[in-house]
């Protein structure tokens, strides 16, 4: 079906007229009609068009002449030409001219439909990534890296906004692949430290005394391998700003002395007996819950209340589907650009297909999908085929159809069973991995274990995978 297309359909002889409005509108198609040329072009000038129709022999302006005024109205009108079999030299020529394609006279109807099909889809392709070029551009260049114009990334760019003049404090929270350092790097670029350097923490990648070294720096001999002094971290990030990437695997004993600096803003460096000051923001990110953390004795509930100043909650893409589309066409002009392949396309299939996906790895998942899809490439259209299986795969959930028997139900009995196998299914989609399941059933880690416990359902994790 062509729902909706408008399609111009130019030709000086009536019949044919008649037949292409019939097959079209039979379509769905909203059919305007022009007996010539110059009435044609007056139609374009009067409202625009998702396709166009023309015969190339016609007196007055031709079908070419005619083609090339259509395209200087609109450059990305898909002009389809019609001639006969006499003429295929001069229609395959007009190819040159940017036309869409030719049909020969006498043509099938199968034929027409197949060919204004793909030019109405190419014309809504080429309408959909305009918007989105044009909504990439219109975005805050305070915010370039991060892409998104849902209600939700809304209100962090206008948290962000507000938080960056401070020196507060910031807890960044959100799954992985959302975008936290992103967060941070605005947070910074839009603070009066700017100009500064902006300082990141592996905090998980290094054994405590080897990460306190890397914080504080030390003195030559402060430990063995301590040939020469050396700067920390904190020094390094002077009147600037550190970021504590996953700040919830920062050991018990370094967050004591992390704690000092925030509140006294001055710390010594391993081996050394003198205090040294220092100016510096701090922004923390994590991707788990520091209060459970604090609960079971994990992490300082004096440094979490420390971090708590202000949060900045990052949704996950699930959660803001619309900037999905915004995303991907982002990345693809990105890796377009590092491939020398600028001028691809995502189909319309494939963009309605990566909608529907949850997207556990967030945006770095389809940011992957992405660079995937640019390089494999043969054609400047990338479609359904270039998405990868997972992807391709999935389905929205849906609630399975019942029918009412006539001596009715029990129906705390139907519910739990219900229940039941929807976390199993959940369950096994998500490799057995608790925290993943409650995630995707949106529901606490702790809510999910009651409901297991209760159901006494078996909890089988998948071998041979990483953590």
């Amino acid at each position: 079906m062509l729902l909706n297309a408008s399609v111009l359909v130019i030709d000086d002889e009536e019949i044919m007229r008649e037949i292409l409005q019939t097959l079209l509108e039979r379509e769905g198609c909203q059919v305007s009609l022009a007996a010539s040329g110059e009435d044609g072009l007056a139609l374009a000038h009067a409202q625009p068009f998702d396709v166009a129709i023309v015969d190339v022999m016609m007196p007055g302006i031709d079908g070419i002449e005619t083609l090339d005024e259509l395209r200087k109205l609109d450059e990305d009108l898909p002009v389809i030409l019609i001639t006969a079999s006499a003429s295929v030299e001069r229609a395959v020529a007009a190819m040159q001219h940017n036309a869409f394609h030719y049909v020969t006279k006498p043509f099938k109807n199968e034929e027409v439909l197949v060919v204004v099909r793909k030019a109405a889809e190419h014309r809504r392709l080429v309408t959909e990534n305009r918007t989105l070029r044009e909504s990439l551009r219109a975005q805050s260049h305070e915010f370039s890296d991060i892409i998104g114009r849902s209600r939700r990334m809304r209100q962090v760019f206008e948290l962000i906004a507000q938080a960056a003049p401070s020196r507060t404090t910031i807890l960044v929270q959100g799954e992985s692949g959302t975008g936290k350092e992103l967060a941070a790097r605005a947070l910074h670029d839009n603070s009066n430290r700017a100009d500064r350097p902006f300082v990141i923490v592996n905090s998980g990648s290094l054994p405590p005394d080897l990460l306190e070294s890397h914080l504080f720096g030390h003195l030559k001999g402060a430990f063995t391998g301590a040939i020469a002094p050396k700067k920390g971290l904190f020094e390094i990030a002077d009147k600037g700003t550190i970021f504590f990437d996953e700040i919830g695997s920062v050991p018990l004993e370094t967050q004591a002395k992390l704690l000092r600096v925030m509140q006294e803003r001055e710390f010594m460096r391993l081996g050394g007996v003198h205090t040294l000051k220092v100016d510096v923001r701090i922004i923390a990110a994590t991707n788990v819950d520091l209060k459970s953390m604090v609960a079971d004795g994990r992490f300082r509930e004096d440094l979490y209340y420390r971090l708590h100043v202000i949060k900045v909650e990052l949704p996950p893409l699930r959660d803001r589907r619309e900037d999905i589309r915004l995303l991907a066409q982002h990345f693809l002009e990105k890796y377009g650009l590092e491939n020398d392949r600028q001028h691809l396309e995502l189909t319309p299939d494939a963009l309605d297909l990566m909608e529907q996906y949850d997207w556990p790895g967030n945006v770095r998942e389809l940011e992957n999908v992405i660079e995937r899809a640019v390089v494999l490439a043969t054609e400047n259209r990338i479609g359904v085929e270039l998405i990868p299986d997972a992807v391709r795969t999935s389905r929205p959930f849906q609630i399975p159809q019942f029918v009412m028997p006539q001596e009715g139900i029990v129906f705390k009995e139907v519910t739990a069973a219900f229940e039941t196998q929807l976390i199993e299914r959940t369950l096994v989609a998500a490799g057995g991995v608790q925290k993943r399941a409650a995630e995707m059933l949106r529901i606490k880690p702790t809510t999910l274990n009651e409901m297991i416990k209760r159901h006494e359902i078996r909890v089988r994790r998948k071998r041979g995978g990483g953590s």
